[in-house]
């Protein structure tokens, strides 16, 4: 009987992603986990991947202090990379090196893992249009200002951006055009509510000078 795994008539279904998040959060794997060892465990599903493990942790308000900040960039060196038309994900040793606490991930894998498991039932590959490498160059724009949200030191200000990407590197991932305008679109409101409070914290710092010295 032939190979079909071997002439490609059959491939294997790779491991979900809910299942490669439960097995990254075992604690008998030690204490921190590093973006090295996240990518490691994701082959070669790229970038969507890589921006689906990293935005989900700053879609919760428990995760603890500093998450957002090693979680963006990642996100951001996904974001020039595809702008620069990369079909491979490059990581400099000094980000490959940065850690988290593994408990931490276990608190996404907790909270979220439902969800994506939900989730990763909907996806399918279509509209290819919209996943193709020159409309993933495109995206590379929204990604990256998504990414620099993600530093800003705003209270909660990590949840809309790591929703809008989560559901843009799901869609990239799986091949879905479905998802990708769907992370678009929530990207695109992540984006306006920031801009909204921002101004209005702003006006408010005015407000309070002028109260304090006129």
């Amino acid at each position: 009987m032939a190979d079909l795994a071997a002439t490609g008539a059959y491939e294997p279904r790779r491991q979900a992603f809910s299942s490669v998040l439960r097995s990254l959060a075992q604690p008998e794997l030690g204490e921190r986990v590093t973006v090295a060892e996240i990518v490691g465990a994701l082959g070669d599903r790229a970038f969507g991947a890589v921006l689906l493990i990293f935005a989900a942790p700053n879609i919760l308000p428990v995760t603890l202090p500093g998450t957002s900040s090693v979680t963006a960039l990642p996100i951001l060196l996904v974001g020039v990379q595809l702008l620069l038309g990369w079909r491979r994900l490059h990581l400099p040793q000094a980000l490959a090196r940065r850690s988290f606490l593994r408990r931490q991930l276990a608190v996404v894998v907790e909270r979220l893992g439902p969800w994506l498991e939900r989730a990763e039932r909907l996806a399918r590959p279509r509209f290819p249009a919209l996943t193709s490498p020159l409309a993933e160059r495109l995206y590379a724009v929204p990604i990256l200002v998504l990414s620099v949200v993600l530093f800003l030191p705003l209270p909660l200000s990590n949840i809309p951006p790591g929703i809008a990407l989560s559901i843009l590197g799901l869609g990239l991932l799986e091949r879905d055009g479905g998802f990708v305008l769907a992370g678009l679109g929530a990207g695109g409101l992540a984006l306006f509510v920031f801009s909204t409070v921002t101004t209005g914290l702003i006006e408010l710092g005015f407000v309070a000078l002028r109260a304090a010295f006129f």
